[in-house]
């Protein structure tokens, strides 16, 4: 995990946390085609019991580079905590493989939403609690006049950034990368795990708990663009979703019905732009071809 420095409002309240970060590669024996005896490094994989007031959630599978920003990301995203102020502590111990979480006044609908549960398209424990399409008509992203935009030349920035930025999937890959980054192309934040749906739920704690608002920022993703994908990043209040890879029907439903700016099978130089309400401006046409 890696993060630009950041000045925003401070929080009003900001939860008691472990700093209880694995190591993100292990180094393994291997043999090649000749035989010959040789080391390389493979991602780290642990389970993460999550607790929420004494009682058993579910268990991540993860890569442990940020597991407390991980568990209140997934809480937020979940919609099974409305704001930090609930959460009073997140303490994750790895030799129990469990993260403990206690709040002022326990979890949202817990029992509706362990009742309906919606199994997604994500790696490892993608599901979402309750009805994956309830109450999308209040994620809706505003488009002001004088709202945000995205430039075509800030865009082909994103992934070039990104090509350059040191990362676990360079080397040893096995994980999908998310990244936040500012309308002027400025890296905020960039999470690796084995999941991509982990990497967006850190990313969605970080933003919490530093106070970080999302409706002037990009989301990027290695990861193809789902239901699940969309929705959480319109849950973060996120209006710009770009990926190197590709789209789902219903994850290019969802966005136009939230009026969501989607971009697939992005490069430095290639994209297509699936749906925008009218915030992406293109300003290199042609460019691509110098």
């Amino acid at each position: 995990m890696s993060a630009a420095p950041l000045a925003p409002a401070a929080p009003r309240h900001r939860p008691l946390l472990t700093d209880a970060a694995r190591p993100a590669t292990f180094g393994v024996s291997t043999r090649d085609e000749r035989g010959e005896v040789g080391q390389v490094r493979i991602a780290g994989e642990h389970p993460l019991t999550l607790y929420v007031d004494r009682r058993e959630i579910l268990t991540l599978m993860t890569l442990g580079a940020a597991p407390e920003a991980l568990v209140i990301g997934y809480l937020r995203n979940q919609r099974l905590i409305g704001s930090l102020d609930d959460i009073l502590s997140v303490q994750v111990d790895w030799s129990t493989q469990a993260a403990a979480v206690r709040t002022r006044g326990g979890l949202l609908d817990l029992d509706a939403k362990l009742a309906h549960r919606t199994k997604t398209t994500g790696c490892g424990s993608g599901t979402m609690f309750g009805d994956l399409m309830a109450d999308l008509d209040t994620l809706g992203l505003p488009l002001r006049d004088d709202g945000p935009r995205l430039r075509q030349s800030t865009l082909g920035a994103l992934a070039e950034a990104l090509r350059h930025h040191e990362t676990i999937y360079r080397e040893a890959g096995a994980v999908h990368g998310c990244a936040l980054f500012s309308l002027d192309g400025r890296l905020l934040y960039f999470v690796e795990d084995v999941g991509r749906h982990n990497a967006v739920d850190a990313i969605a704690g970080l933003m919490w708990l530093d106070g970080v608002d999302g409706s002037d920022k990009i989301f990027y993703t290695t990861g193809r663009l789902t239901s699940e994908m969309v929705i959480k990043a319109a849950q973060m209040g996120v209006p710009f979703l770009v990926s190197r890879s590709g789209l789902t029907q219903m994850g290019y439903e969802i966005a136009c019905q939230v009026g969501m700016t989607l971009i697939g099978r992005a490069t430095a130089r290639r994209f297509l732009l699936f749906n925008d309400p009218g915030r992406f401006v293109f300003d290199a046409i042609g460019a691509q071809d110098s």
